[in-house]
């Protein structure tokens, strides 16, 4: 795809800032202390990233999915971590709300999402339903003009900084799998609202990650966010959109392998010439450059589906998702092995950008659940 002059110049924007703002003494700190950096957060926000997707009339810009992940992936491209920043407001965070949320809610909650001003979470992954989100445990039973939610999310990234999770909750018990289900937004300072300890990961540190426990939360009947017993269709419409997030990570992170193997391999040495003039190094960045083009492509063209709002989208989407989740794994792997031991060691840039391309292929749905979606349609 070309770009439209549009768009090139906001993609050209959102990589100056990111080149510009994300050094790598962040990055590091980042990566080391495990904390979320506020004042990054808040100078994000001062440029509208967070409110990229929610519409004007709500503090966003009201942009459309091409520009969004044109963002998501020029800011991973220097740092994934920081490219979640800007995404969970626009996806998992303000998605829901976006798409369900009656006109008193979204005055509400998404002025101040878009600011920056709150942060605002998604709940869905529990202890014993993952990729199997049907199989949700938390419950919200009525009482008077409230519900009393039980149970406990897990793996709830930022959680720790958020002020709202959006969450779902078995409100029909006589339901089974993905029936009777809802959808609320929970206050994370009510009392019965706990937080586990943050989890120790593989990758995104600077972005921390824990169990968020539900013990006799009681939330007004204006928390539920959507139908009563309709909130797992719209889990899944938020995972869509969620996608469209993880592919243009997923090739931001590929594009910043690719850049790190060229460089290198054109300034190492070895039997005295640089190692990009031996075949071997210089077919696998042939591989790699063939990856990241490809997951850009797709990606792009899956953000133009949603836009559209295609029929087509879902599948695009789930498509784009898994496809650039695996290149920018498969390109993470390569760019260690180029670098050979100086890959293996935490001074280069490759090493943690093979930690953090790990997640890709996991979250907001793994690989092989995308591939249930993408043959579904297809044999449906």
């Amino acid at each position: 795809m070309i770009l439209d002059k549009k768009h090139a110049l906001q993609q050209k924007l959102f990589r100056e800032f990111a080149e510009n703002e994300f050094t790598k003494e962040i990055q590091d700190e980042l990566d080391t202390t495990h904390e979320f950096n506020w004042d990054m957060h808040k100078k994000m926000a001062k440029y509208g990233f967070m409110g990229v997707k929610i519409p004007k009339e709500y503090g966003g810009t009201g942009s459309d999915h091409l520009t969004y992940a044109l963002m998501v992936e020029e800011l991973a491209r220097v740092d994934a971590v920081l490219a979640i920043y800007a995404n969970t407001s626009n996806s998992l965070g303000g998605g829901p709300i976006m798409l369900a949320g009656n006109e008193e809610q979204k005055k509400f909650y998404l002025p101040q999402v878009a600011s920056g001003e709150k942060i605002m979470v998604f709940g869905l992954t529990e202890p014993g339903a993952g990729s199997d989100a049907g199989g949700t445990t938390t419950t919200a039973i009525p009482d008077g003009d409230d519900y009393i939610i039980n149970g406990r999310k897990c793996f709830i990234s930022g959680a720790p900084m958020a002020d709202w999770i959006v969450i779902f909750a078995k409100t029909d018990l006589t339901k089974k799998g993905s029936k009777g289900i809802s959808m609320f937004v929970v206050d994370m300072h009510l009392p019965g609202v706990s937080l586990g300890a943050n989890e120790k990961k593989m990758g995104i540190n600077g972005y921390p990650t824990c169990d968020v426990v539900f013990e006799d939360v009681r939330v007004s009947k204006d928390c539920l966010v959507g139908p009563l017993n309709k909130g797992f269709q719209y889990a899944m419409k938020t995972l869509d959109g969620g996608r469209l997030g993880v592919a243009s990570m997923s090739t931001g992170i590929a594009q910043s392998c690719l850049d790190e193997a060229v460089k290198y391999a054109k300034e190492r040495k070895q039997f005295g010439r640089p190692i990009a003039d031996f075949q071997g190094v210089s077919f696998m960045i042939a591989e790699m450059a063939a990856d990241v083009e490809a997951a850009r492509q797709l990606t792009y063209h899956a953000a133009v589906l949603k836009d559209q709002n295609s029929p087509e989208a879902t599948k695009a989407c789930s498509i784009a998702k898994y496809f650039a989740a695996e290149a920018a794994n498969r390109c993470a792997y390569k760019a260690v092995q180029i670098h050979g031991g100086y890959g293996y060691i935490q001074e280069y840039k490759v090493e943690r950008l093979y930690r953090d391309a790990r997640i890709m292929s996991i979250f907001e749905g793994t690989s092989q659940v995308q591939q249930i979606v993408i043959s579904s349609s297809l044999l449906k």
